[in-house]
């Protein structure tokens, strides 16, 4: 099983210990670790040279036996890209779902909208079908009762036709009956005279046309024609209906376009607000890009004093002359045999050529990291703002792997050099007692650890420095993350709030369209009422003529019906009888 390990060594002679791997994580799949509870460690076998503090895979059998083992740190760096990307993937997926969502949802809403505005029109198209049909439907009942009422017009016309020729005939009669009764003032009627009277006067009373039927039909056509102006006061109350809700919508449309009004304004302000934090946004990057300035100038003074410190290391390799310090025991290495201390010198060797590998393959990936730093820097020049949001993210993780490699360098460089130094000082001496070196041992070596401590102070105080611009750098470009998040959202609420507010508008536009539309099919619809009002009115005023007509018709019957029985009355009063009236009486 793979496990994340640390290095440790117990302290031991010549500055050497036998190495121990502290299990740090174990990995549980090929993207899944979890960490190792208390403190495990186990033994490192002999090819171990790592130097305390490094971070190393180890690959353990069941009975915790070290199979193989490597340097961890490409291998971390590689496991954090992936990590990396596979977030950058994962949050890309998610975006591009949420936007096909939203697409989604829009175009849902948009689809439903269009069915319910079809099925609205379909409706309005039915509805006003509808209202043509039963329009027309009356307008055909009211021709029906206007020919009825000129059938019925005429009928009377005919009537009173026969009327007046009845009038005619009976004014011929009476006078002849005049002349009559002048004769017979002078003589009796015969019975065939009186026989030919009677008939005279049935043929009267005959010719008058009654009057019930015409009245029974009047009736109707006064019935057929309130029907027809109750179907047509609905439809006129339809009407008034209508008129209102239209007039509502066109209060709620005016109503509307006051909050899109109101919208807007606080758009505008939002629209402000906006550039203020753009603005802010711009100085806060401006400060971040003086104090990266900087930065860069520390860290190449840090640069150069770290050269500096090993241009004094080299001195030590020249000869056994200069020393650090007293970490080297010259003294026993004087007693020991040369034999021995050639052994020792080969196994320093070979210890520090291990080291410097390690120290070597860290240094290619510092190499390598620094330029995956600068050329996401050189990108973010380049790209627009919403992608260097993205970069700088990735700018930011690429600087800590950078730093993270840094720290754990900075022992490693110490600890070769100190291996370098311990190793010059036993190669100067073995080349003396070797006879291979001309000049004589100096009686008191130059130290130069005074003057490496002098230029660690300053390099501290420089780290101290670079830490600190560091810290305010990150502070910095954490702000300035906020801000671009809020700008991000501050632009994202603005777009989908201008987005809102035009659909609002196309809304709005479409409802004014559909009021427009209403109050055109209410002209359209009362212009098709009102004709036909005005001739159920002209029906009805025509069946109130006819009325008094057929009043004023019965009303002449009634007076030749009284006309004819006094004739008859005269006509038995000048023969000596009764009529059969009396006499029934």
């Amino acid at each position: 099983m793979l496990y994340l390990a640390e290095v440790q060594r117990k302290s031991g002679f010549m500055g050497g210990g036998k190495a121990e791997f502290k299990l740090l994580a174990c990995q549980r799949s090929e993207q899944s670790w979890s960490s190792v509870p208390g403190e495990e460690i186990v033994l490192a076998p002999d090819d171990a040279g790592y130097s305390a503090g490094v971070l190393v895979m180890v690959d353990l059998s069941n009975n915790r036996q070290v199979q193989r083992h490597s340097e961890a740190s490409r291998q971390l760096v590689t496991i954090l890209q992936n990590f990396s990307n596979l977030s950058k993937k994962f949050k890309t997926q998610e975006e591009e779902i949420e936007q096909w969502k939203q697409s989604l949802t829009f175009q849902s809403q948009e689809l439903n909208r269009r069915e319910m505005e079809l099925e609205a029109r379909q409706e309005q198209v039915d509805q006003a079908e509808a209202d043509i049909e039963q329009i027309e439907a009356q307008r055909q009942e009211v021709e029906q009762s206007r020919d009825e009422a000129e059938r019925l017009r005429a009928e009377l016309e005919r009537k009173t036709q026969e009327l007046d020729g009845a009038w005619a005939h009976l004014n011929g009669e009476m006078r002849r009956l005049e002349e009559r009764q002048g004769e017979l003032r002078q003589g009796s009627l015969g019975e065939a005279e009186m026989q030919q009277l009677q008939d005279a006067l049935n043929r009267l009373t005959g010719a008058i046309a009654p009057t019930e039927s015409l009245r029974e039909q009047l009736n109707t056509a006064f019935e057929r024609v309130d029907q027809q102006q109750g179907q047509l006061s609905e439809s006129w109350q339809a009407l008034d209906r209508q008129r209102e809700s239209a007039e509502q919508q066109q209060g709620e449309a005016e109503q509307a376009a006051q909050t899109i009004h109101q919208r807007w304004q606080l758009w505008h302000e939002a629209n402000g607000a906006l550039t203020t934090t753009r603005s802010e946004l711009k100085k806060h990057q401006e400060s971040l890009d003086l104090k990266q300035q900087q930065a860069k100038a520390l860290s190449e003074q840090l640069q150069d004093q770290s050269n500096l410190y090993q241009q004094v290391y080299q001195l030590l390799n020249t000869s056994d002359k200069v020393r650090l310090g007293n970490k080297v025991d010259m003294a026993a290495l004087e007693a020991m045999p040369i034999e021995a201390l050639e052994t020792l010198v080969a196994e320093l060797e070979r210890d520090l050529e291990k080291v410097s590998r390690f120290v070597s393959d860290q240094e290619e990936e510092l190499d390598l990291q620094q330029q995956a730093t600068n050329e996401l820097k050189a990108r973010i020049e380049r790209v627009s703002e919403f992608d260097r949001l993205q970069l700088e993210t990735e700018l930011d993780e690429e600087q800590d792997r950078y730093r993270m490699l840094n720290e754990t360098l900075i022992g490693q460089r110490r600890n070769l050099l100190e291996r370098q130094e311990i190793l010059s000082q036993h190669q100067a001496l073995l080349k003396r007692r070797q006879g291979l070196s001309t000049e004589e041992a100096p009686t008191i070596p130059v130290n130069l650890e005074p003057v490496l401590n002098q230029i660690e102070t300053i390099r501290q105080r420089t780290t101290h420095d670079l830490q600190a611009l560091e810290a305010e750098t990150k502070q910095l470009q954490e702000k300035i993350t906020e801000l671009k998040q809020q700008v991000e959202q501050q632009t994202h609420g603005q777009s989908a709030q201008l987005e809102e507010i035009q659909q609002l508008e196309t809304q709005l536009q479409e409802k004014r369209s559909e009021v427009a539309r209403l109050f055109g099919r209410l002209e359209l619809r009362e212009e098709l009422l009102q004709p036909i009002q005005e001739q159920l009115g002209a029906v009805r005023q025509g069946l109130e003529t006819l009325s008094q007509q057929v009043a004023q018709f019965q009303e002449a019957s009634d007076y030749q019906l009284q006309a004819i029985a006094e004739m008859r009355q005269t006509i038995y009063s000048v023969a000596g009888e009764q009529s059969p009236e009396m006499a029934t009486s």
